[in-house]
């Protein structure tokens, strides 16, 4: 006797967000990346479709990381206070497909560098390469609101991905990239109810909803994944039935949660049951990213390249029908 497997039927697609601009398109990039676009859970191809794989951007800083571990500043260190070598490094190099540039130095704690530093970084590492750029604030709200308008401005038609967006400090980077023509993340914590008013909020500005992104927020191995991995799936659940207020691709930022992991950086002479340093973390950052994929993700940010090349055939593997 055969038996028929039962197959979900979903109402809805997750949005397509592109990017990058290519010349053609009004910018200068020499590639672009779309993600988005299932009518599915992940990789149940039986079910739907998963147009567009998952995408892997490398993370930099504008100025050298105070709190990154030997072992991760150790493919980086000839380039760590330099962003634009840094940039090519990772794209010449590591072959990173897109790059996630984090205005660290304009934080008042690490340099507090002006609205006009910042917008200069941006320029030249736009100009040094042509991958597609995603581009974050320092993270402190009143600094942001006043360097991520003008780090819009100077990437004005290359349809970059700011972030980030929160509930608090949503308008001015919203009207930014109204401004300017690019993407947003969205950002919420690990509350998938915070996270559709977010979007709510975003959109109600007139911001198109194919541009969002969202950031729900995650947890490394061992430091909350599962929590977040079931707010992901409850959110792409009810997209898929219909909620378009959810229907936007996820961004997760696996390189910063992991790499806070103890069992990640802690010096292997402290903690000797735990292996090499030059293993463990590599491998943390890529268990908790593929764990990430099969939760929805769609853009994956990462720092290590040994756990980019991991995951980079983690994807194809996953990707095969």
């Amino acid at each position: 006797m055969s038996v028929e497997l039962l197959k979900e039927k979903w109402s809805n697609t997750i949005n397509s967000l592109t990017i990058g601009a290519t010349k053609e398109q009004g910018g200068s990039r020499t590639s672009i990346i779309t993600a988005g676009g299932e009518s599915t859970l992940p990789y149940l191809f039986s079910e739907g479709e998963m147009p567009h794989r998952p995408v892997i951007a490398m993370e930099i800083f504008d100025v050298e990381p105070t709190d990154w571990p030997p072992v991760l500043k150790e493919p980086f260190k000839d380039v760590l206070n330099n962003p634009v070598e840094w940039a090519k490094k990772c794209v010449n190099k590591y072959q990173a497909q897109s790059l996630c540039l984090k205005l660290q130095g304009a934080h008042p704690d690490f340099g507090n560098l002006s609205a006009d530093q910042a917008a200069a970084t941006v320029k030249s590492v736009l100009g040094a390469v042509g991958v597609p750029l995603i581009i974050l604030g320092c993270g402190n709200d009143e600094k942001d609101a006043a360097i991520l308008p003008k780090c819009c401005e100077v990437a004005k038609g290359e349809n970059c991905l700011f972030g980030d967006a929160t509930e608090k400090n949503y308008k001015t980077l919203t009207a930014a990239c109204l401004a300017d023509g690019h993407n947003i993340i969205a950002e919420s914590p690990i509350d998938i109810n915070i996270a559709k008013q977010v979007n709510i909020l975003i959109s109600d500005m007139g911001f198109d909803l194919n541009k969002i992104a969202i950031n729900p927020t995650i947890g490394a191995l061992g430091y909350g994944m599962e929590y977040a991995y079931s707010i992901m799936e409850r959110a792409r659940l009810a997209a898929l039935s219909g909620d378009k207020m959810l229907a936007m691709p996820f961004i997760c930022f696996v390189g910063q949660e992991a790499w806070r992991a103890k069992e990640a950086k802690g010096p292997q002479a402290e903690h000797p049951q735990w292996g090499p340093e030059a293993e463990r973390g590599p491998v943390w950052e890529a268990t908790t990213a593929v764990s990430m994929l099969v939760a929805g993700a769609d853009i994956l940010v990462m720092r290590h390249p040994q756990a980019v090349a991991i995951v980079r055939g983690t994807i194809e593997k996953l990707m095969e029908k």
